[in-house]
């Protein structure tokens, strides 16, 4: 058994989080436009804003769970229970570094001394537990983990060139490498404001600079862009081979219309509630939360026509940060973690397997995981990014990673996901969750390194929503994606999560019919 990861916050965390939380709705978008804009400079461009350049506004740490490509199945659970306290022991830091603005004002050592040192000694100490559970089982840790224990402080402007700054250009393969190597998975940070006062006091001027959004960790001006000025970027499809699989299989499971949520992440930190720490929609499987198993998905249920697929397809909400509350404002994952708004249905949700460019699909194995994309780009680089954004009527001529995109009237926010589509032959997941997976080469669409060709899903979310307002440096009625704390609800780190999940033949059904040329549903 791993150790009990389903622990309380610390009583400074919920009174950091929850102080934050309140000051920035208590007075709804004035407030936020408010603090927002004394925090701030504006450039020579209405759609940028600078952040003042002292300001601490996140907490960087190695992510220690990519390292880990490998972990023995009898130190699994173990493991798996560390990672979880390293990403609570951020939380708890980044809760730290919320509720002392005053503090770092005064003292400019005070983040090193007070937040970053003591984070790295319990950090120390997990990687040495860590270190532990391999021996125990016969097995040797990766020697890269000794040097992942220190963190760093990032101010808002390194943020926004981490995470790709006004970059509109496509990834390759979506950024994400073929090996898959990065974790990227969720990590149990908590949201909360990054401009630090008490729920009492308003903001002091002398303390450190909100970095703006309605709970004071973003977005700001700079994550929008009018894709009416963004220049063409869409890269042309490798050719089509003569053994080419020319099908695809559309599967309609709704746009949660049900409301169906939670904050966990069954595969990233099974056994621990609020894992994501940020909400999710679910469509298709209609149980799945951080205690679910193989065997439970099979009675799960399914939102789905189709009533085999049974598959859990689950990405983090988007909401509108107008100053409105829902449901979720002092809840774990949601007001208390600084993921607050109002949250948006999808007006559409198409979820559709499509083929290899380059050879013919195996069915996909039962039980497959796949996570595409990366959650924490703002620290870890843009290396694993998978998202894309763009608007109706422009999709096949602008997609967006690093920016939200301002649509004009008439047209919709979409969200798109293409999925790794080559496996490895033999595991359904993999210790850092990407190396049983992997994207083909982006010139020939060949899978590499011995792995074999599935059909790849694919997704696109559409949303109606006004179009954000950019004034003096300041984005009123934004939107963004749901997050962690360290990430600064950058739109680099959209994400998405997969379980296949079958009966009846349907995955051998799914891979003929692409296989045959055929259109199915």
């Amino acid at each position: 058994m791993g150790r009990n990861t389903r622990k309380r916050r610390s009583p400074l965390a919920v009174r950091a989080v929850a102080a934050s939380a309140a000051l920035a709705i208590g007075g709804g978008g004035l407030i936020w436009a408010n603090f927002y804009a004394s925090a701030h400079e504006t450039n020579s461009s209405p759609n940028t804003t600078k952040a003042a350049a002292a300001q601490v506004a996140t907490i960087s740490c190695p992510d220690v769970g990519q390292q880990l490509t490998s972990v023995p199945a009898n130190a699994k659970s173990n493991v798996d229970a560390e990672l979880a306290t390293l990403d609570k022991q951020i939380t708890e830091a980044y809760a730290r570094l919320a509720s002392s603005r005053q503090a770092q004002a005064n003292d400019a050592g005070f983040v090193q001394n007070a937040i970053l040192s003591p984070l790295k000694d319990k950090r120390s100490a997990v990687i040495g537990r860590i270190k532990i559970d391999f021996t125990r089982v016969g097995a040797a840790a990766p020697t890269t983990l000794d040097g992942l224990a220190a963190c760093t402080g990032t101010t808002a402007n390194q943020a926004q060139t981490t995470a790709g700054g006004q970059n509109n250009g496509q990834q390759n393969n979506g950024g994400q490498n073929n090996n898959g190597q990065n974790n990227g998975g969720q990590q149990n940070g908590g949201q909360q404001n990054n401009g630090g006062a008490s729920a009492s006091a308003a903001p002091s001027a002398s303390a450190p600079a909100n970095i703006g959004g309605q709970a004071g960790n973003g977005p700001v001006a700079a994550d929008f862009v009018d894709i009416t000025k963004v220049a063409a970027n869409v890269q042309g499809k490798p050719q089509k081979s003569a053994n080419a699989s020319r099908g695809t299989f559309t599967t309609a499971c709704g746009v949660n219309a049900n409301k169906n949520h939670n904050t966990d992440n069954v595969i990233v930190a099974p056994g621990v509630t609020n894992g994501a720490h940020h909400l999710h929609d679910y469509v298709g499987n209609q149980k799945v939360n951080a205690f679910s198993s193989n065997n439970t998905f099979l009675q799960g249920g399914t939102s789905c026509q189709n009533k085999n697929d049974l598959s859990s397809y689950y990405w983090p909400v988007v909401r509108l940060q107008n100053g409105t509350q829902d449901f979720d404002q002092n809840a774990d994952g949601g007001g208390k973690e600084g993921n607050v708004g109002k949250i948006l249905t999808p007006v559409q949700a198409q979820i559709k397997y499509v083929g290899s460019p380059a050879s013919k699909v195996v069915a996909m194995p039962q039980f497959l995981r796949i996570i595409t994309g990366d959650a924490k780009t703002t620290t870890n680089g843009l290396a694993n990014a998978n998202a894309h954004w763009s608007c109706t009527g422009f999709e096949n001529k602008v997609q967006l990673t690093s920016q939200y995109p301002i649509c004009p009237q008439g047209s919709n926010v979409v969200r798109t996901f293409a999925f790794q589509s080559c496996w490895d032959g033999q595991n359904i997941d993999s210790a850092n969750h990407r190396t049983h997976v992997a994207f083909p080469d982006p010139a020939s669409g060949v899978c590499g390194n011995g792995f074999k060709a599935i059909p790849q899903l694919t997704m696109r979310l559409v949303y109606k929503i006004a179009p954000p307002v950019l004034q003096n440096g300041v984005v009123k009625n934004a939107y963004a994606v749901d997050g962690f704390p360290e990430q600064l609800h950058k739109s680099a780190t959209d994400h998405d999560d997969f379980i296949s999940v079958t009966t009846g033949g349907l995955a051998n059904k799914i891979a003929n019919c692409i296989n045959t040329g055929k259109q199915c549903r």
